[in-house]
């Protein structure tokens, strides 16, 4: 982030690591963020940075550690940190990360439980207001911490290994709980309640309005208004489906204009399909929108080719404003950049250019640590 002034209206902030006095630096945060949130009620977040500049990510691996490894590995900082959750996990380790990492965070948001792949909870059952409490959570949270981020409910909707795609591997349609349908009405009420800004009438007025049931907290009474969170929302589909069959591309699933801030794909060198790609940035009904490209990695075999091709097609496609790299997990995981040096050398050559930013104005970085946790008094 520079000093300089910018094209945007938005107040600048000092790169995170400017030499200043912790107490200016508070003074500066505090008024930065008050600017930030300083909007209408229930108002979408869009957080785009100004054309052409992109912000650069990586997905959460567990640690700062790793964070650090990859950004000496490309030779810059990423601005974001994608951090993966099961519904319902808490945030406060991921805060920590976030905060030590001085990034902006992505939170991409599954129904799956991340050890044995179980189904947590149904599109259904969400839509319908079994999962509020967590909403409720995440929207407190973004809110009380005043921490700009980008919320990805329910990624790759068309891809039948998710719980919550609309379709069996055999190209058949799951229909009932698990339809496109329902994946809408879920994706509307997730974004409606972590949004917030509204009174209680207002919330359960706008559901109303959607066909959805009103607000349904069991963990105590219902707020009487939900504070307004910092949050940007981004719809990520694959760019055609997997399997590409009828009622599995990505306007099957399409919330609509108001519940989307982003619209997102995931593009691997696995799977270059090129003509998929062009068509999903050319959707009309999004055609509106910023786009990110919300993972991409090579796999199994070095691709220097592929990095050279999708940096070029950014660059050529101005709305892309957003590239984040997917690191994989856990043991035989063969999407570690590391382990491809060509596509590494020229991933570094490629985001050397200015607009490939390096840090996100507003970031955790500029958040105090989490309150240590009251010790419980023995009996």
């Amino acid at each position: 982030m520079s000093l300089q002034p910018r094209r945007s209206p938005r107040p600048v902030l000092a790169h995170p690591r400017a030499a200043a006095s912790p107490r200016l630096w508070l003074a500066l945060a505090a008024t930065a963020i008050a600017l930030l949130f300083a909007a209408p009620a229930n108002a979408a977040m869009s957080l785009v940075p100004p054309k052409p500049e992109v912000l650069l990510g990586v997905s959460d691996r567990g640690s700062t550690e790793e964070f650090n490894a990859f950004a000496e590995l490309i030779g810059k900082h990423p601005a974001l940190l994608e951090t993966f959750h099961p519904w319902g996990n808490n945030l406060n380790s991921a805060f920590e990360r976030w905060r030590e990492t001085q990034t902006r965070p992505i939170l991409a948001i599954s129904t799956q439980d991340d050890q044995n792949l179980a189904e947590i909870i149904t599109p259904e059952q969400i839509a319908l207001g079994a999962g509020d409490d967590y909403l409720l959570q995440l929207n407190n949270f973004f809110a009380t911490h005043n921490l700009p981020a980008y919320i990805r409910p329910l990624g790759e909707p068309n891809r039948c290994l998710n719980a919550w795609s609309g379709v069996n591997c055999d190209g058949t349609l799951k229909g009932g709980e698990h339809s496109a349908f329902w994946y809408k009405m879920a994706f509307r009420r997730i974004v409606a309640i972590v949004r917030g800004g509204l009174s209680l009438e207002g919330i359960n007025a706008e559901l109303a309005e959607i066909g959805l049931p009103p607000l349904a907290r069991t963990k105590g009474e219902n707020p009487e208004a939900l504070p307004m969170a910092p949050v940007s929302i981004i719809w990520s589909p694959l760019p055609a489906g997997s399997p590409r069959v009828k009622g599995n591309f990505p306007g099957n699933y399409w919330p609509g204009s108001k519940w989307v801030d982003w619209v997102g794909t995931d593009f691997y060198a696995k799977y270059p399909v090129w003509k998929d790609l062009n068509h999903f940035y050319e959707g009309k009904q999004w055609k509106r929108k910023p786009v990110a490209i919300t993972e991409w990695a090579v796999q199994e075999n070095d691709e220097p080719k592929f990095v050279k091709q999708l940096i070029s097609w950014i660059v050529r496609h101005k709305r892309v404003q957003m590239l984040n790299y997917f690191q994989g997990f856990g043991p035989g995981n063969t999407y570690e950049l590391a382990l491809y040096p060509r596509t590494t050398n020229w991933y570094r050559k490629k985001i050397r250019r200015a607009n490939f930013i390096s840090y996100a104005e507003y970031n955790a970085g500029l958040l105090p640590p989490l309150p240590p946790k009251e010790k419980k008094k023995a009996k």
